[in-house]
């Protein structure tokens, strides 16, 4: 089995610009995209053989998260449960035999990280969600969780410090998450290997290669036997983000 996640940074814009050739060619079974910013009525493609689930932000044109399965889930459910959380679309549960699968688009901390304060009560939550769930089955959750891990996860960390997504404090909480029983999936396979998910449109930054690893999957310590490999698809242009993908026993 194989999960592709994609941060498209606008769906309809993603098509655009090669989404379907790109998908065609991974062949992925599941496929999870984040910052989809649109309804269901401006959906510009569903592959052949899927089954659609969307979940939307209250706001239109923002955010948003995306689930195309070939594969017939048990259950599905949308956000976090927690009504502060649920009004952006940036979570749904799949629920499959051996697994939860939650495409998550995790909330970026802003400029001044005038919302780091809340990024830090959504990791709390997220993480006690996932170990809930994890009562029944393991968890995998993949997505653009808007955190580089480490130094080795950024181009240029020393100049990054306090910049959204780099904050000490929320790489403490990526660590949380894995210290609660979970795998960072590219690292476990890929651990000194440099490769970014995300560049700036700025500076011709992915010309450079001065990216972030910005997107991941992340699964049950339980599930990791069940884990073939883990990659990142930075010859696949479409976004500011490239996809990643996962493969499964």
């Amino acid at each position: 089995m194989k999960i592709v996640s994609w941060n498209v940074a606008g769906y309809r814009s993603a098509h655009k610009k090669g989404f379907e050739e790109s998908i065609k060619e991974l062949k992925p079974d599941i496929i999870c995209l984040q910052e989809v910013k649109c309804i269901e009525e401006e959906i510009p493609y569903i592959p052949d053989g899927y089954d659609m689930y969307l979940n939307k932000a209250d706001k239109k044109g923002y955010s948003g998260v995306l689930v195309f399965t070939s594969i017939k889930p048990i259950n599905v459910t949308y956000g976090l449960g927690i009504d502060k959380h649920d009004h952006e679309g940036r979570v749904i549960t799949v629920e499959y035999d051996n697994f939860y699968l939650i495409c998550a688009y995790v909330p970026n901390s802003k400029k001044e990280l005038e919302r780091l304060d809340y990024r830090m009560i959504w990791e709390d939550d997220m993480r006690s969600y996932m170990k809930e769930l994890e009562k029944s089955k393991p968890v995998i959750l993949c997505g653009d969780l808007n955190v580089a891990h480490t130094e080795i996860d950024i181009k240029n960390a020393k100049s990054n410090e306090r910049s959204a997504g780099f904050t000490i404090e929320e790489r403490n909480k990526f660590t949380e998450l894995l210290n609660a029983g979970f795998i960072d999936t590219f690292r476990y396979f890929h651990p000194d290997e440099i490769k970014y998910s995300w560049w700036s449109y700025l500076f011709k930054a992915r010309e450079k290669n001065a990216g972030w690893r910005l997107d991941y999957f992340v699964v049950s310590e339980s599930f990791i036997n069940n884990i073939v490999d883990s990659h990142i698809h930075n010859e696949i242009f479409g976004s500011d983000h490239c996809p990643i993908s996962l493969d499964i026993k």
